[in-house]
């Protein structure tokens, strides 16, 4: 049954929009020899005071960032102690933990952001059917580090326009020398990136801060994530209908009418159920669509 009273449709990016970052991790947690999700639980339980954080908030530049955040994931004391509270929330054997680790930030991250350089074919079929029917508002949120691909003298991120201050080798590196991928912006009506905003998923101030800019009420959205706690934070705001005005506090307890987990691999289904919410075709015909996953 679709859902007339829905506004705007909010994507992540990593992960929904284009491929995930997480495929890279696990290979190079798989290369190091090291258990499965050790550096997602690391990246994860240092909190907001981590590299990784503190880049999406827009608090690191780019080679600053390579090193704190190879520091922080070669952290075994730390690391070793959240990954065994991990287990034990798991309810699984906690297998042998390193002893030692070298992680250098600047390949993993180099692998990370060279595995999104694609997009999803499901949901960016979906995205341009969306577009043509002109009846909602597409808005992008995103946990992003654009600001810091810019000339110190320059505010223009990297999605917006040629980066500057980084060596061209360094962005072939990253993968982000292909001009199209300035082109992603230009699939939203707004794009909400936590590097330019100074906050983050899963703070859900972001969230309504990105409801506010485009004077939708929170209940009047459907988003789509592949993160737990980011949907767990926006189902945490309460679900339902919102009835009060944009200025009053009380409709802050509203974020969605649908939260879509988008597991990895998971995008057809997901879009699928959104298909059922909005009404409208985004998966038939597949095969004359020529929007298979496609090189940013």
């Amino acid at each position: 049954m679709s859902s007339p009273h829905l506004k705007a449709i909010v994507f992540d990016i990593g992960g929904v929009v284009l491929h995930s970052p997480f495929i890279a991790i696990d290979e190079f947690e798989s290369e190091k020899g090291l258990p499965k999700d050790y550096l997602n639980v690391s990246m994860t339980s240092r909190g907001p005071g981590s590299a990784w954080q503190k880049f999406e908030r827009g608090e690191l530049s780019l080679f600053s960032f390579y090193e704190e955040f190879g520091r922080d994931l070669s952290d075994t004391d730390n690391g070793n102690k959240w990954y065994t509270e991990y287990c034990a929330r798991k309810k699984i054997e906690c297998p042998t933990l390193p002893v030692i680790l070298d992680i250098d930030g600047r390949e993993l991250f180099g692998r990370m952001m060279r595995q999104t350089t694609a997009y999803d074919c499901h949901i960016l079929r979906a995205i341009h059917r969306i577009r043509a029917s002109g009846r909602w508002l597409i808005i992008a949120l995103t946990n992003n580090y654009s600001k810091h691909i810019t000339d110190s003298a320059s505010s223009t991120p990297l999605t917006a326009g040629q980066p500057m201050g980084v060596p061209d080798s360094e962005l072939r590196f990253l993968g982000w020398d292909d001009k199209e991928k300035f082109h992603l912006r230009a699939l939203f009506d707004d794009f909400c990136d936590s590097s330019e905003l100074g906050m983050r998923k899963p703070d859900p101030e972001f969230y309504l801060l990105a409801c506010h800019r485009n004077g939708i009420r929170p209940g009047e959205a459907v988003f789509l994530d592949d993160i737990g706690m980011n949907l767990k934070a926006a189902r945490a705001l309460g679900m339902g209908p919102s009835t009060c005005g944009v200025n009053d506090k009380s409709w802050q307890t509203v974020l969605t009418s649908l939260l879509s987990d988008v597991p990895i691999g998971g995008t057809l289904n997901a879009v699928k159920q959104l298909e059922r919410k909005l009404g409208i075709d985004l998966t038939s015909d597949l095969d004359r669509d020529n929007t298979t996953s496609a090189k940013l």
